[in-house]
């Protein structure tokens, strides 16, 4: 098996999120686990898994119908993005190994753009160019400057370009902060992630968030076995309250895996709704 999450510059709109979700399960054997938006990001982030032909499809299907609904240039979210489907990751689930997901990575590629024309660039371990194994370096105004992987334009009018790639678990979580004032969010992001000389595998921007009246440290947790998860949030904390705020809440944006959340269990159950049905295992058994 195969999981994949594919993010989508929608986050205000259920109609189109349903029609995307309709676009992939229409690929027999493509299961969606679940799926999450958020307002201010205009973001929405979909989580499927299933025998690799029927992600691969599934996956290939939903960025075409996001392409069909979604005009780029006429989207304003905090969250950065290039995309109507803005990354589509493969992470190996269930005996596959990254080299699955590599090759998944490649095949999807070749598909967005011979069926929608829509340019595509890889990424992490499906990353053709080194340069481009980091997310950030392509995603951004202009990209890096390069063709694209797939396709002969830098992007599509309308739909952007897809970051197509292979990557291990990533746990999204968000921290929201009691305070109104974004460059207290922008520091503490600043302290805690790796590349401004914090925790390692940690990826984290400051953000305010319209909707909640509050600002917000978004964060990317890239190899959570190598991360202390625990003394991450006591920073946070620590962080805030000499920055005279303190933590509103944390989230988890999609599924974490069960080795996860025994490594820190607390960590996950203070995050909001948490249950261990957000444990990818347990969902898993519960889909069949």
């Amino acid at each position: 098996m195969l999981e994949c999450v594919p993010n989508f510059s929608e986050g205000r709109n259920p109609d189109t999120l349903r029609a995307i979700v309709g676009a992939i399960e229409s690929a027999a054997g493509a299961t969606v686990l679940g799926w999450e938006s958020d307002p201010d990001h205009h973001r929405s982030v979909v989580t499927l898994a299933g025998p690799p032909e029927a992600v691969l499809e599934g996956a290939v299907r939903g960025v075409g119908k996001a392409a069909e609904l979604i005009d780029l240039s006429r989207h304003k979210g905090v969250h950065p993005r290039v995309g109507a489907a803005d990354v589509v990751p493969f992470i190996p689930l269930n005996g596959s190994t990254m080299e699955d997901c590599v090759k998944a990575a490649h095949r999807a590629g070749q598909e967005i753009w011979s069926r929608f024309g829509v340019p595509v660039y890889f990424y992490e371990e499906a990353a053709r160019i080194p340069e481009r194994r980091a997310l950030q370096h392509v995603r951004r105004t202009g990209f890096d400057g390069r063709p694209p992987d797939v396709g002969d334009i830098a992007e599509h009018p309308t739909a952007g370009a897809v970051m197509v790639g292979a990557r291990r678990f990533l746990i999204a979580y968000n921290i929201n902060l009691a305070t109104r004032d974004v460059r207290i969010a922008q520091a503490i992001a600043h302290r805690i992630r790796q590349s401004t000389g914090g925790f390692r595998f940690v990826k984290a921007i400051g953000l305010r968030l319209e909707s909640l009246d509050c600002t917000q440290i978004s964060m990317n947790l890239v190899n959570f076995a190598e991360i202390p998860l625990d003394t991450l949030y006591d920073t946070v904390l620590g962080e805030a309250a000499r920055l005279k705020t303190t933590i509103a809440e944390s989230e988890l944006v999609g599924f974490v895996p069960r080795a996860a959340f025994q490594q820190s269990p607390d960590f996950f159950r203070r995050t909001r709704g948490f249950d261990e049905s957000r444990i990818i295992e347990n969902r898993l058994v519960q889909s069949k």
